[in-house]
């Protein structure tokens, strides 16, 4: 054993690096994804427990997939199945008992993106997406994503299982993508990982403002799959977004926990280091030919984190690029956001007519992502034009439709504000 981390904090980014690679191991020999990640999980489990006492062992990957090996033995035997999976069982022990199989280095073969893939295939909902990659890529117990979500360690349970089932019954196998279908699953995983980071950087619900264990492990994973796919400009849009939105965290809330607008915080208080790492990864592949939406939100990012004063933020720059990513991405968020940007580059008129014309056209008032924030918009441009009772009227509308108690109180401050 390595003399090595002595708390089981201190064993998180070891053993959340390694989940995978002893997962992607345990499925390559056995095939059966949804066993080998109950295993992982057993075998994670069971080096919080030891290695805080006993030490690190000089090997953690092997530890960890002769302990998961053993588990799956378990595991398979429990089932009583059909010949094809006592003959599995068989293999498992053969496995244990062949020195060579038991205590030699674990392949060094990288598994995460593909593991990546597997856990945003296509069958499964959203939902059930981002929970499978929290647990098997992310090495997060079933009780800390449900604990992130604010919902039951059961129901979070019963999601996981039945996305293993439903991975089953749709065929998925353990293969890296073809060239045909690499870009439309990078995507998938793209998305995920968007939606883990926007949960955290902005929790739908509960007492917190942020879930840091979310955003932490989106950049993560996102710098993980960047890893596999260093030529992929948009990875790296996606990860040069979450380090400069990351930047602000610091900031968003005083000292009381209330939190603070944007153009209200103290900009010392952002972190330098994220704002440099998240800047040259956007110019470096801002001069690439195809543009895409991550790079286009990173580049909105990085003209906020450029400007030293609110007054000095490149609005007309914003407003454009919130054009030029409406068009390639035409969602409510998006539109609602070039909003904001041509309110703050061209007046609160120019902005609450545009804000019109776009309820008129997509219904953004209605729209499950935007129904609160554009009530808190309106809110905003009507106190810009002094029509106090109107945005404490709007501003009471949006904290109704919120869960989040941060933001909540936010809102209804700024409501009787006003009065």
């Amino acid at each position: 054993m390595n003399d090595g981390p002595d708390t089981t904090t201190d064993l998180e980014p070891l053993l959340r690096a390694e989940a995978p690679q002893v997962l992607g191991a345990l499925v390559r020999r056995f095939g059966r994804f949804d066993v080998a990640e109950d295993a992982v999980q057993e075998a994670l489990l069971a080096a919080s427990r030891t290695w805080p006492a006993e030490g690190v062992p000089e090997n953690p990957r092997s530890w960890l997939i002769r302990i998961g090996y053993r588990r799956m033995v378990d595991l398979l035997r429990s089932e009583q199945a059909r010949r094809r999976r006592e003959q599995e069982v068989g293999m498992a022990e053969l496995a244990m008992r062949e020195p060579a199989r038991q205590g030699g280095p674990a392949q060094e073969t990288d598994d995460s993106l593909t593991l990546l893939l597997l856990c945003c295939h296509p069958a499964l909902s959203p939902a059930s997406q981002v929970a499978l990659t929290l647990r098997a890529v992310g090495g997060l117990t079933t009780a800390e994503i449900a604990h992130a979500y604010g919902t039951t360690e059961t129901t979070l349970g019963t999601r996981i299982s039945r996305a293993k089932q439903q991975l089953v019954r749709a065929g998925a196998r353990f293969t890296a993508p073809t060239a045909a279908d690499r870009d439309t699953r990078m995507a998938t995983v793209m998305r995920v990982l968007y939606l883990i980071f926007n949960e955290g950087y902005t929790a739908s619900a509960g007492d917190e403002l942020a879930r840091i264990c979310l955003t932490d492990e989106a950049i993560r994973l996102t710098r993980v799959l960047g890893e596999t796919a260093p030529d992929d400009a948009e990875v790296t849009g996606l990860l040069a977004l979450m380090l400069l939105t990351e930047s602000r965290r610091a900031a968003r809330l005083d000292v009381d926990g209330a939190l603070v607008p944007l153009d209200e915080q103290d900009r010392t208080r952002w972190d330098r280091a994220l704002i440099h790492e998240g800047t040259q990864l956007v110019d470096g592949v801002w001069s690439r030919r195809a543009i895409g939406p991550y790079q286009l939100q990173a580049a909105v990012a990085a003209l906020h984190a450029a400007a030293a004063a609110p007054e000095r933020t490149d609005w007309p720059q914003i407003a454009m690029l919130y054009l030029w990513l409406e068009r390639l991405t035409p969602t409510a968020p998006v539109r609602l956001s070039r909003v904001v940007a041509v309110a703050q580059a061209f007046g609160p008129a120019r902005g609450m007519a545009l804000l019109d014309d776009l309820n008129r056209r997509h219904g953004l008032d209605q729209a499950p992502l935007t129904r609160r924030r554009e009530r808190a918009v309106r809110a905003h441009l009507l106190q810009m034009t002094g029509d106090a009772s109107g945005a404490a009227t709007l501003y009471r509308e949006a904290a109704a439709l919120t869960g989040n108690q941060v933001e909540r109180r936010y809102l209804l401050d700024e409501a009787d504000r006003l009065i």
